[in-house]
């Protein structure tokens, strides 16, 4: 079975555990129910959701965060691209899309995105497609402030949380039951958002103002970046 954990970074620049949820089966039934299920219980103004490209999920985030942009991590789609690259080219194709992400704008990183899709046409013509593609998917987190970018464009950023998760099971080995599993899982989540609650802001309240300014006053102060991730 998994566990799935979201998590978001609210308007004020704390980051907040936003639910947990055990499943059989990661499909699109049980994709809408859980962020579904966010929003029944206060989740609103979602600007953008962070995840891999799992289709179940990302037709749910389509479907009930209307208007929310969607990043596919970057991490994820480069080591499903390199999977088409033959190991002696893996080491020039990463290092030429990794330029991509180093662009100042999302213009300039469109361009080099283009232009190396171009260059790979011939000799790696399935690697150019798929960059081609997920052109929109892996630039989304550019649209937002520069200062951001490091942590929207991935779910890195879900690693330190996923490990000690994973430490915390291998310890108990097998549970009972599901509830048995939320307990324990749960009870590491409110330790770790306590610790969110009172440490350093994670984002600037200055450069996240940016991207709420023009946020309606019936849903201010309830607006967070969500970023969802499975946890096997």
């Amino acid at each position: 079975m998994a566990l799935v954990v979201a998590y978001g970074v609210a308007e004020t620049g704390e980051r907040e555990v936003l639910g947990l949820e055990v499943c059989r089966s990661e499909d699109y039934a049980f994709w809408r129910g859980f962020l579904a299920g966010l929003v029944a219980r206060g989740l609103s103004g979602v600007a953008l959701v962070v995840s891999d490209a799992h289709q179940g999920l990302k037709r749910a985030i389509e479907e009930v965060f209307l208007g929310a942009s969607w990043q596919r991590c970057r991490v994820h789609f480069l080591r499903n691209l390199l999977a088409l690259v033959p190991k002696d080219g893996q080491g020039m194709v990463l290092a030429a899309v990794r330029l991509i992400f180093q662009q100042p704008d999302k213009a300039r990183a469109v361009e080099e995105l283009r232009a190396l899709a171009d260059r790979l046409s011939d000799r790696l013509p399935r690697v150019s497609a798929m960059l081609l593609e997920a052109e929109e998917e892996i630039l989304a987190h550019m649209e937002f402030p520069t200062e951001h970018w490091r942590q929207i464009s991935s779910t890195n950023p879900l690693e330190r949380l996923n490990k000690e998760i994973n430490r915390r099971t291998r310890v108990v080995g097998i549970f009972p039951d599901e509830k048995s599993l939320i307990r324990l899982i749960g009870a590491v989540l409110c330790e770790q958002n306590d610790e969110w609650m009172v440490g350093r802001r994670y984002m600037s309240r200055h450069s996240l103002a940016r991207i709420y300014q023009q946020v309606t006053p019936e849903i201010e102060g309830e607006v967070t970046h969500a970023v969802a991730i499975p946890v096997h």
